[in-house]
């Protein structure tokens, strides 16, 4: 049997209770954590001068309380003075950042290389070197809690080995470790579409609901599912591969062996071949083509429609099977779905159960081409919440 928690662990999980509340809420009054976490005001006020000490707080005064009796003090977060590093790995760009406490983007550099990929060797560098620079870059007295990285590829969830990542043209890959040690901090590694619903969900169109879809476009199709506020992850964490559903088994091939899968009637590759303008890959092009169909290019609404329809059919299977309450697009999808809606609707209404339509949305993602890098930010907050006086003050 499990052992009842001691009065240490009850009083461990309080202060991550709290300091991730005002982590994802900002700025909040002892009044307002005292009702929200349903302890009383000496425990609350224990628990935030505990967090203080530490320095990973403030308490201030409200503004405009002069002449109102004693203000509640209000708690915030040190956003400059605790940090996590932030690492996205896309198929032709990288990008990290300093994200504080709170999920502010304190700084951030980035590279892109339209139409090409980035090795192995290079990726580490490079983002080794950006580490090197947003850390060199902070106040004297701040501090790296932790350190994730997103990536497009199916990720190992305990050992953060990449196992599978066709666009970008790697293979099987210990990631995790080698950006560790070049990095010289321990680094996480997650999959880009199971971050970018995490990034959603915590800070994006997402908020507030804890059953969630979220779609990656890019030249190959990624997803995240929330079930019930908590990632849904598979048992050895490569759960919701949605690009890879079949939908079309008479359809073209897929760089994972199969035919028709989703990304290959959805993907960058497909939308371009469809609008008459294969050959030009990149965000861009996509842009493009969504801006031409726009303007009355015939072939790119044709081409478009039809991606639309597939784009359709498989949101509908994924509400059918999930029940979500949400289903965010993001990354190129933030651009297509807007320019397909009409079709996506269509599908959903004729194909998808009226329990599961009644009271869905679909949105774009608040957080754009960010979304999975906030989702790395909070995986690397996650370790801090679990036992915050582990980070002293220095």
């Amino acid at each position: 049997m499990r052992a009842a928690p001691t009065q240490e662990d009850i009083r461990r999980q309080n202060l991550g209770a709290l300091l991730r509340r005002v982590h994802v809420l900002g700025p909040v009054s002892r009044a307002q954590l005292t009702a929200g976490m349903g302890l009383n005001r000496s425990t609350i006020g224990a628990l935030t001068t505990d967090l203080t000490e530490a320095g990973l707080v403030l308490e201030e005064l409200p503004r405009g309380t002069a002449g109102r009796g004693r203000p509640s003090l209000v708690v915030r977060a040190r956003s400059r003075r605790v940090y996590v590093l932030a690492f996205g790995v896309g198929v032709d760009r990288l990008v990290a950042a300093r994200v504080g406490l709170g999920g502010v983007i304190l700084d951030r550099r980035e590279i892109e290389r339209p139409g090409g990929h980035f090795g192995v060797d290079e990726t580490v560098e490079r983002l080794a070197g950006f580490a090197a620079r947003l850390t060199e870059s902070a106040e004297p007295e701040a501090r790296c809690v932790g350190a994730a990285a997103s990536l497009p590829a199916m990720v190992a969830r305990d050992s953060g080995e990449l196992r599978y990542g066709p666009n970008i043209g790697w293979g099987t890959v210990p990631f995790g470790a080698r950006l560790s040690d070049a990095a010289g901090r321990p680094v996480a590694v997650g999959n880009d579409g199971a971050l970018g619903a995490l990034g959603e969900h915590t800070r994006g169109a997402a908020v507030g609901l804890d059953d969630v879809v979220y779609l990656h476009g890019d030249v190959g199709i990624g997803g995240g599912v929330i079930a019930g506020g908590r990632p849904l992850t598979g048992a050895e964490g490569f759960a919701a591969e949605v690009g890879h559903m079949v939908v079309n088994p008479d359809g073209r091939p897929c760089p994972c062996g199969s035919y028709g899968c989703w990304e290959t009637e959805i993907g960058e590759e497909a939308l371009l071949r469809g609008v008459g303008r294969a050959g030009t890959p990149g965000r861009e092009a996509v842009h493009s083509a969504v801006d031409a169909a726009a303007r009355g290019d015939k072939d790119a609404e044709e081409g478009l429609r039809q991606v639309g329809d597939w784009l359709g059919i498989g949101v509908a299977n994924l509400v059918n099977l999930l029940n979500p309450r949400i289903v965010v697009f993001g990354g190129t999808l933030r651009t297509v779905y807007p320019a397909t809606a009409a079709q996506v609707r269509s599908r959903i209404n004729r194909t998808t159960l009226p329990t599961h339509r009644e009271h869905l949305r679909l949105r774009t993602a608040l957080l754009g081409d960010d979304a999975p890098l906030h989702g790395a930010a909070e995986l690397a907050f996650a370790e801090l919440f679990e036992n915050p006086l582990d980070f002293t003050s220095p």
